[in-house]
């Protein structure tokens, strides 16, 4: 069930009902409520979707250069050191054709990678419009689910055919070879330059918009009690 869509139905409906009675008080509920869910839901749409004329809309895949490199930058800080690099070539030589990153990565925090992405839209021009929705705080309950969903993209890149099958060729020069981690950025490169604005936006969409739609809820509910006061205030003439 679309959340969004149910609440921005259930308060237009509430807004039509006080209409259609002559309530005062219903069509001031409906109204703040439908403002309040309506404008989350377009905060929202305009996250993921360019709107011509609307300034800082799309600003997900606006950013999906600095999104790219976050990733790199995490593969080559936290996975492949020098120091992990030279551990892993100095192994039974057979490391490379079972290299298994996944429990690295499930022990690693990406809690930074996040933080990063936050730290990308607070500074766009579509900052000003977060803030109206509760600030950086409103996309915490996103971060368990990102980190998720990046934590399984890694373990995909990292468990490619090509990846590997690069790392067994780079055993041949032992740990002496001081262009390794250079061939790794380039594989690591290449993976993440198939990546497109629209695969972008297709990923970070599936991490957090199902949870966002809860803004859209929460504005219904909280533009409804504003409307609810509103309504007993204007009978008093306040």
């Amino acid at each position: 069930m679309n959340k969004s869509f149910v609440t921005n139905l259930i308060a237009a409906l509430i807004t039509l009902l006080g209409y259609l009675n002559s309530s005062m008080l219903l069509l001031s509920i409906g109204l703040f409520a439908l403002s309040g869910a309506l404008t989350n839901w377009i905060a929202i749409h305009m996250l993921f979707e360019k709107i011509p004329g609307f300034y800082g809309s799309g600003v997900i895949p606006a950013r999906f250069e600095e999104f790219k490199a976050a990733i790199r930058v995490l593969m080559m800080e936290q996975f492949f050191t020098a120091e992990n690099i030279q551990r892993f070539l100095s192994s039974d030589g057979s490391g490379a054709k079972t290299l298994d990153l996944e429990p690295v990565i499930d022990a690693t925090d990406l809690s930074p990678a996040f933080d990063g992405l936050v730290g990308v839209i607070e500074g766009s021009s579509f900052g000003s419009m977060l803030t109206m929705v509760g600030g950086s705080a409103a996309l915490q309950p996103l971060k368990e689910p990102f980190m998720a969903r990046l934590k399984e993209s890694l373990t995909e890149i990292s468990s490619t055919d090509e990846f590997n099958q690069m790392l067994s060729r780079a055993t041949v020069h032992a740990g002496n070879d001081p262009e390794i981690r250079e061939k790794i950025a380039s594989v690591i490169e290449k993976r993440l330059d198939e990546l497109t604005p629209q695969l972008v936006k297709e990923i970070v969409q599936t991490m957090i918009k199902k949870h966002l739609g809860w803004l859209v809820v929460w504005g219904g509910v909280f533009g409804g009690l504003i409307g609810l006061i509103a309504g007993y205030l204007n009978p008093l003439g306040i």
